[in-house]
């Protein structure tokens, strides 16, 4: 019996991943959409479309369709989602693929169907959902079938997303919409302030990814960078050297409220799971766990064992790639919420 391939799209505000069954992941693109201003033609998706960032000119626009884990423009958004699916299994008008989409933990009902209908209107069967924290969860390895505490920090590019799991649902969780676009906006702040020099955000993720630091006492090597940009006194182009320490100053705030998320979830979580996460600790998972000392902080200010999974990256992905095996499983759980064929 002839029948669609089954994905899972890791729809990230940084970037899109897609998994196909059998195969694993096939695609990881940015999530970013070249389109011609007056006609609305789409000029290139993805890594293509990154480069232009702060590049085109004035009738090419480089967007973001996804802000903060969630839709902001839907039309570029299915756009986008058409393209990387026929990338992924291929242009079929018969056998449509079977979508399992990943979403933060504290979006809400009009979020939800905005992502499914987008998914639906882009060329899937079906469209089901699961969250963030129990795709990052599976796709670390972590059995959250049993009735024993897992604790899961996923700080993706939009969102971060805390959450206690326990017999393959979520116990308590906290949803933040601040994720690594946040940590670049704040470095782009930052030297704008104290230095008069406007950068793009592709600089301040450099900043981020080269010397930046969650805690600079740990940090040995890689302390300092050059970057370029435009003098905001004088006009002109100007080169100046940024430090891990000014990056920490720059991220501070946005760190602290990691921290401050993982000790919230942790207070409101039932003290038998409580003693369950000190004996597995804690698993980071997205983009922004690779955040340098960002582990040992969050280790530092809880207590607790802190552990980055193998691949941070493509656990989320890889995640809602397995759930798919598991919808019939899950249907009549809390864990999934199966999206009707709309």
């Amino acid at each position: 019996m002839f029948k669609g391939t089954d994905i899972g799209v890791d729809l990230g505000t940084a970037s899109v991943l897609v998994y196909v069954k059998n195969k694993g992941i096939v695609l990881n693109e940015p999530s970013v959409v070249a389109i011609e201003r007056d006609s609305g033609k789409i000029i290139a998706v993805g890594e293509e479309a990154r480069k232009m960032l702060g590049r085109t000119p004035g009738n090419i626009v480089a967007t973001r369709p996804l802000k903060e884990g969630v839709i902001a423009d839907y039309d570029t958004t299915e756009k986008m989602l058409r393209y990387f699916f026929e990338r992924a299994c291929g242009k079929s008008y018969f056998f449509k693929p079977r979508v399992m989409v990943c979403i933060p933990s504290g979006v809400t009902g009009v979020e939800l169907r905005a992502v499914k209908e987008a998914a639906v209107q882009a060329g899937a069967k079906e469209a089901h959902h699961i969250e963030e924290p129990l795709a990052a969860a599976l796709g670390a390895g972590v059995d959250i079938s049993e009735a024993f505490g897992s604790m899961i920090i996923d700080v993706g590019g939009g969102t971060t997303d805390v959450a206690v799991l326990s017999l393959g649902g979520i116990v308590c969780s906290k949803s933040l919409r601040i994720g690594g676009d946040k940590f670049d906006e704040s470095l782009v702040r930052y030297i704008r302030k104290e230095h008069n020099l406007m950068i793009g955000e592709r600089t301040g993720e450099e900043i981020k990814i080269n010397v930046g630091t969650a805690y600079p006492q740990g940090k040995i090597e890689n302390t300092e960078m050059d970057i370029r940009g435009r003098d905001l006194v004088t006009g002109l182009p100007k080169t100046i050297t940024v430090t891990s320490q000014e990056s920490y100053e720059a991220m501070e705030e946005v760190i602290e409220a990691v921290v401050a998320a993982a000790k919230e979830v942790l207070e409101k979580t039932p003290p038998e799971l409580v003693s369950d996460i000190i004996e597995k600790g804690i698993v980071m998972t997205g983009g922004g766990a690779l955040l340098d000392g960002l582990d040992t902080l969050i280790s530092e200010e809880t207590e607790l064992p802190v552990h980055v999974a193998e691949d941070p990256i493509t656990c989320v992905a890889i995640g809602t790639g397995k759930a798919l095996s598991m919808i019939s499983f899950l249907k009549g759980g809390s864990s999934v919420t199966s999206g009707e064929v709309i």
